[in-house]
């Protein structure tokens, strides 16, 4: 199992969790929008550092991003799996020609 996939499971084992002990419970209980909105911000981040060219700081970023996408899909229901399987579904297939198809 990665690491991304521990963590996946670890936002989805805290959906339930007390909101006072637990960050992700907090964002979760604060809705999907939230959640998506601190996505938004975590992604802002990581695309200043990556124009500053701090690889140090990006690579936190980075990271900062991927969690709060896995709970940003959590908090409306979609898996990392559910994405994989998108990925997976995509995969042979140009980009061009994916985005021409949606």
């Amino acid at each position: 199992m990665s690491a991304l996939e521990r963590l996946a499971a670890t936002v989805a084992a805290r959906r339930g969790a007390d909101p006072d002990g637990s960050y992700t419970a907090s964002l979760l209980a604060k809705g999907p929008e939230k959640c998506a909105e601190k996505f938004g911000e975590e992604a802002v981040e990581a695309v200043i550092e990556a124009v500053r060219g701090d690889r140090a700081r990006l690579t936190a970023e980075a990271a900062d991003v991927l969690y709060h996408m896995l709970v940003m899909l959590a908090a409306r229901d979609v898996t990392l799996e559910d994405v994989m399987a998108e990925l997976a579904r995509r995969e042979g297939t140009s980009g061009h020609d994916e985005k021409a198809a949606r």
